[in-house]
């Protein structure tokens, strides 16, 4: 019997034990799937918005895995760290371990003013809206006015629409109870989504982009003379152009024709706010903006009030150029999405400048060489790149490097009963059906509110749920 651990129990970790579970070479594997957290899926349950419930429902297909006979969920349990388990002693409880533990960490812009309160990384956003326990349910007052958002990728289109959505909206979703009370109560009536360059980079996709176009009560405005400082813009019809980004620029242009020309300075409310005129439905306005690099986070009374950004023009070469000039816009809420970096594992090599674990083909290297029983696999092999299918091939490619390997593997020594061990060592794992108590918490705390499931915000409303069913 192999035995093999997998550390993280998101999209690709799931699927390298799906991998692992469909290959033929080795008839007799066992999975333990582990995670930091007491409750599986990861990004899939933490990272995707609430209101994408398509994305959402992979939750399926990885639960389908994940209940598999050969597989054992052991939540709850850490890896690395003061209070972890250190990998070399993981190492000792199986025949090959292998790490999918992501990309946990935000790039920064490197601006000053960057830590000024009232301006978050968008991951931490979404972690709060999500319910991730790491972050506190009362995070987010959102008491401003105008809000910035620093990037153009589906990150960046996501924190905005949920800015954007009314909170009736979301009341149908998993959104947590302080989430949902602090976008009902929020302020916010104009949104800035802003890149350094123009619109024919941009990461978003057009499914993203379009959902802004659909939002109740908003209107999107987009620059004319923005858009048509991209050479791709007015480019020939016959110019090659990906496909993401032809129709992204129709979706741009078809708003550019229709909307409202934005102005140099977006600060002022777009519609009524609710308590001032007694309106309830009000108007939000989301601006799209291009060629604009953040250089200085302004505040104003110990927070942030302004963005100011240098107004970029293309380089010639792929790249943009300062202009020379410099443009403020008001936001007292910034939410920055530039990017994911991967962090150090402690016992583990590392690349400061990639964010990954050095690798062959799924094979952690030391000093240039394999590091037996050790594997990567996910956005710490590959870096932040790709959509959440792109997991599955990188899984395929790290097993079957694994699955070569296995020969010398299966001599190696490995522990009859790993999850004993891990308590003995002080861990205290939550199992599969502790997960399930979770579930079923969520689901009564969703018909005590007159909702479908409810996430538990916090690491001890998620314990003591999971110890219910573990005694």
């Amino acid at each position: 019997m192999l035995r093999v651990a997998v550390v993280g129990s998101g999209p690709s970790g799931v699927y390298t034990a799906q991998a692992l579970l469909n290959q033929s070479l080795v008839p007799d594997v066992r999975v333990h799937v582990l995670d930091r957290l007491p409750t599986p899926y990861g990004l899939v349950r933490y990272g995707v918005a609430p209101d994408h419930e398509k994305i959402k429902s992979l939750q399926n297909s990885l639960r389908a895995v994940l209940e598999d006979e050969r597989v054992t969920f052991v939540g709850h349990v850490q890896i690395g760290g003061a209070d972890g388990v250190p990998p070399a002693r993981l190492a000792e409880l199986y025949h090959a371990v292998v790490y999918c533990v992501g990309a946990a960490a935000d790039r920064p812009l490197a601006v000053p003013g960057e830590d000024l309160p009232g301006s978050f990384s968008a991951t931490r956003f979404v972690s709060w809206y999500s319910a991730h326990p790491d972050i506190a349910p009362d995070d987010f007052a959102l008491r401003a006015r105008s809000a910035v958002v620093i990037g153009v990728g589906n990150v960046a289109v996501d924190v905005a629409r949920i800015l954007a959505r009314g909170a009736d909206e979301l009341r149908a979703t998993d959104v947590p109870r302080a989430a949902l009370g602090a976008l009902a109560g929020s302020r916010v009536r104009e949104v800035l989504i802003a890149g350094r360059r123009g619109p024919s980079q941009a990461r978003f996709t057009t499914k993203e982009l379009r959902e802004l176009g659909a939002l109740p009560g908003a209107r999107i405005v987009v620059d004319p003379a923005d858009l048509a400082l991209d050479p791709a813009y007015a480019a020939p019809d016959g110019l090659p152009l990906p496909a993401v980004v032809r129709r992204n620029l129709d979706v741009l242009r078809g708003w550019a024709a229709g909307g409202e020309r934005a102005g140099p300075v977006p600060g002022e409310p777009a519609g009524p706010v609710p308590g001032e005129s007694g309106v309830a439905d009000v108007v939000r306005r989301i601006r799209l903006r291009f060629f604009l690099r953040p250089v200085e986070l302004l505040e104003r009374g110990g927070r942030v009030a302004r963005v100011r950004f240098a107004r970029t023009a293309p380089d010639g070469a792929g790249g943009v150029r300062d202009t020379g000039t410099y443009e403020d816009v008001e936001a007292q809420l910034v939410l920055r999405a530039v990017g994911y970096r991967g962090v150090e594992l402690p016992g583990l090599p590392f690349d400061p400048v990639r964010g990954t674990v050095p690798h062959a083909a799924g094979r952690v290297l030391r000093d240039g060489a394999p590091s037996p029983g050790a594997y990567v696999a996910g956005w710490i092999k590959r870096g932040p790149t790709g959509v959440i299918g792109s997991n599955r091939s990188c899984a395929k490619e790290t097993v079957a490097s694994l699955i070569e390997d296995a020969p010398l593997l299966a001599l190696r020594p490995a522990a009859d009963d790993p999850v004993a061990v891990l308590r003995a060592w002080g861990q205290q794992p939550v199992t599969w059906d502790g997960w399930l108590s979770i579930e079923r918490a969520e689901a009564a705390l969703g018909r005590s509110l007159g909702r479908g499931p409810v996430k538990i915000p916090d690491w001890q409303g998620l314990l003591a749920a999971a110890r219910d069913e573990e005694g």
